[in-house]
């Protein structure tokens, strides 16, 4: 980790404006390595040196990773003018991280979504050519037949004329308003609706269930999120290896 400015350290952690940092500074609460601070300009490493703010030990992380268990409603965006997004969900402690989400889910799908600061990561889940799979429960009016099975398999042509890569599709009930649970390996624009409308039925309800390796935790009610732990961290990190 490169030497930062305090500041912009402590402001990151969310300890206050620079400007606010900068008075505590003034006001002698600020220490590194033993010794009061009189410049809050000063270079440290955070991961090296020990920083005390009014006597408590600053615990510096790079990068937050959370699982959320996104509502309907919510839009996959980090800021909107109007809409409410997953952002407003999160508290302000894993905000001043300036978290993203690893791809999208519509406004009106459920389910599991990572967010994280770690721009790395995120660009290798998302990689089309890695092809990260990605689960979907899904409630569709119509019978879903083997017939559709053996379509998505191939693959099928949507309304723009792109052929989807291959997918995995498990009949759970076929009925007037049939269940399925179905696996992709990209992630094009309402994808999953679209690949039913491609054989004449109609998507009426969708929920996320599993994002490469992680499945969504199932003690997450709509809203919520935790962070991921660090085996689950490296579930993801081996995921990407694996597919390089």
């Amino acid at each position: 980790m490169k030497r930062e400015r305090l500041d912009k350290i402590l402001s990151n952690l969310g300890y206050g404006t620079r400007k606010e940092v900068k008075m505590m500074v003034k006001d002698g609460l600020v220490e590194v390595n033993g010794k009061l601070v009189k410049d809050s300009s000063i270079h440290v490493d955070p991961q090296k040196d020990e920083i005390l703010v009014d006597g408590e030990k600053v615990f510096y992380r790079e990068f937050i990773y959370l699982m959320l268990n996104k509502p309907k409603g919510v839009i996959t965006a980090t800021y909107d003018d109007v809409e409410k997004t997953v952002l407003d969900l999160i508290d302000d402690e894993y905000k001043v991280f300036s978290p993203s989400p690893v791809g999208r889910l519509d406004k009106d799908t459920e389910g599991l979504l990572i967010l994280t600061n770690d721009g790395e990561l995120n660009h290798f889940l998302l990689s089309p050519k890695r092809h990260v799979p990605k689960k979907y429960y899904a409630k569709v009016l119509g019978r879903v037949t083997e017939d559709d099975v053996k379509k998505f398999k191939k693959g099928v042509v949507l309304d723009d004329g792109y052929r989807t890569l291959p997918s995995d599709l498990e009949i759970l009930v076929s009925g007037e308003v049939s269940e399925i649970e179905l696996v992709i390996y990209e992630g094009k624009y309402h994808q999953v609706k679209r690949m039913f409308e491609a054989v004449g039925k109609k998507v009426i309800y969708l929920k996320r269930i599993e994002f490469g390796p992680l499945k969504l935790d199932e003690d997450l009610e709509l809203g919520e999120y935790r962070e991921l732990t660090d085996e689950e961290v490296e579930l993801l990190r081996e995921a990407v290896r694996s597919k390089e």
